[in-house]
């Protein structure tokens, strides 16, 4: 079984800054796709970004330019570094990761709230 945790998530002031971090109890190299997804109050769940092995990075039209997807293999964690934020990215952000061995895994999520 693996797990997900996901931890940074908190309360700032537009145009702050937060990153997320999503810790996976086994090595990313057991994935193929990983990636952050946010819903929002009464809104789908979302893909903000993501990340494939082969090294393809893709983002929302509303995030780019704003947030960085990146991975750290030694720790097996996955950030969401999220810069210039705005009220509109208030959600729970979900980490994901999508691998052979062990499906489709979701983190918990962290609460992201972005004050005007």
């Amino acid at each position: 079984q693996v797990q997900l945790v996901e931890s940074g998530g908190g309360l700032v002031q537009a145009g702050g800054s937060l990153r997320l971090s999503c810790a996976a109890s086994k090595s990313l190299f057991d994935f193929n796709v990983m990636g952050w997804y946010r819903q929002a109050p009464g809104k789908r769940r979302e893909l903000v970004a993501g990340m494939h092995n082969s090294g393809t990075l893709n983002y929302a039209d509303s995030v780019k330019g704003r947030f960085t997807i990146s991975r750290d293999n030694i720790k097996n964690t996955v950030y969401l570094q999220m810069n210039s934020l705005k009220p509109e990215d208030t959600a729970v952000y979900y980490c994901n990761m999508v691998g052979a061995g062990w499906g489709n895994v979701w983190g918990q999520g962290t609460q992201v709230t972005v004050s005007s």
